[in-house]
């Protein structure tokens, strides 16, 4: 599965045991600009690398699997969870760039043509 977005939020790197690490990302989803989404995704173990170059505000391409699994608790109530596992991240576009200063032209400040100059520097 697939899904373009903006990326809203990287967490860091997260051991969950010695040999289980996790990391989340957030992107908005905006199929409806007036209604955005939030989804989270998260990369497991090696891949937790993939979110290394994203910066907020990169526009990317998420390829992922859907995964699901049940839990019963103590009371036998079973609840289900769903995960959405990253396997590949491109970025279409990067965040906007902080915004410039805009300067004025260079104007030309030297004498007019036909004028002799007669400053000492």
């Amino acid at each position: 599965m697939e899904l373009k977005g903006k990326v809203h939020e990287i967490a860091a790197v997260a051991n969950v045991s010695e040999t289980f690490k996790k990391r989340e990302l957030i992107i908005e989803y905006a199929e409806n600009p007036q209604y955005p989404e939030f989804i989270k995704f998260e990369a497991l173990q090696d891949k937790v690398n993939l979110f290394d170059p994203l910066k907020v505000g990169d526009q990317v391409e998420v390829f992922f699997n859907l995964r699901g699994r049940p839990w019963t608790d103590r009371n036998g109530k079973t609840s289900y969870f769903n995960t959405l596992v990253v396997w590949r991240i491109n970025v279409l576009s990067g965040a906007a760039p902080a915004s410039q200063p805009e300067y004025a032209a260079p104007v030309d400040i030297s004498a007019a043509p036909g004028e002799d100059d007669d400053l000492p520097f």
